[in-house]
């Protein structure tokens, strides 16, 4: 599974962008789609999370491991 940060790579390309952080969960936002928070630990997310906010953001698992 990625990280969190190959997670923000992904959102940012897709035109998602940093809006503020508390603690260690970032906030994201895009101007046509959800708002997103992201946990931002060391390892990988877990499964079941990484497709959750996949789902919520309207990609899917194909798109992002096609970038």
């Amino acid at each position: 599974m990625p990280t969190a940060r190959d997670l923000l790579r992904f959102l940012k390309k897709q035109g998602y962008r940093k809006v503020r952080q508390t603690g260690s969960h970032l906030i994201m936002e895009h101007a046509e789609r959800r708002m997103l928070v992201i946990p931002v630990h060391r390892g990988d997310f877990p499964t079941g999370l990484f497709r959750r906010i996949l789902k919520d953001a309207g990609f899917t698992i194909e798109l992002f491991r096609q970038s």
